[in-house]
């Protein structure tokens, strides 16, 4: 068993609505030095499989087919193995 934590952030030069309104809001709040926010997702996904080779793989492809949107996000993980 392994457990891989998922970052998904949307890929440079895409327009971050949501983390331009975090922005505006911690300016709101007197944060004024705060020159950029990119909002990310995180996910844990816990998965069997007989090696870390073996998770890599099946991690990456829930990624490319459902978790991440390859044209507009990118994303990287790290894999814990599980006693």
């Amino acid at each position: 068993m392994f457990k891989a934590k998922i970052y998904i952030a949307l890929k440079e030069g895409v327009l971050d609505p949501e983390g331009q309104a975090v922005r505006a809001g911690l300016h709101s709040l007197g944060y004024t030095g705060v020159a950029d926010v990119r909002m990310c997702k995180a996910v844990e996904v816990t998965v069997e499989a007989s090696s870390a080779e073996a998770a890599e793989v099946l991690v990456r492809e829930m990624c490319e087919r459902l978790l991440a949107n390859p044209v507009m996000e990118e994303y990287s993980f790290a894999l814990e193995a599980l006693a």
